[in-house]
């Protein structure tokens, strides 16, 4: 695929970047080429390849999605300056 400077221009106009008249035709063969390539990997035969998120086969470890307390109100509490009936007490600060 062949850009030409107009659609270059356009381009970084709807980028918002402001490009030179004078690096427009560089920049035009630039993305030019960068398109060509992506043609070229549009060639490739990938049937029957599973997408992938990695290059290393792995099962993530998952766990049951159910809803605890946690069951470490003691230990947490135990971190506390001060705790009443399994709260936090803190100081009042609005009179």
């Amino acid at each position: 695929m062949s850009l030409d400077k107009d659609t270059v221009k356009n381009i970084a106009y709807l980028a918002r970047i402001r490009v030179d008249e004078a690096q427009l035709e560089p920049l035009a063969g630039e993305l030019s080429s960068i398109l060509d390539w992506i043609e070229q990997l549009q060639e490739l035969d990938t049937d029957g390849v599973e997408p992938m998120a990695s290059v290393a086969a792995m099962d993530l470890p998952q766990r049951k999605d159910v809803v605890t307390d946690g069951n470490c109100q003691t230990a947490v509490l135990k971190n506390a300056p001060d705790g009443e009936d399994g709260f936090y007490t803190v100081p009042k600060v609005v009179e």
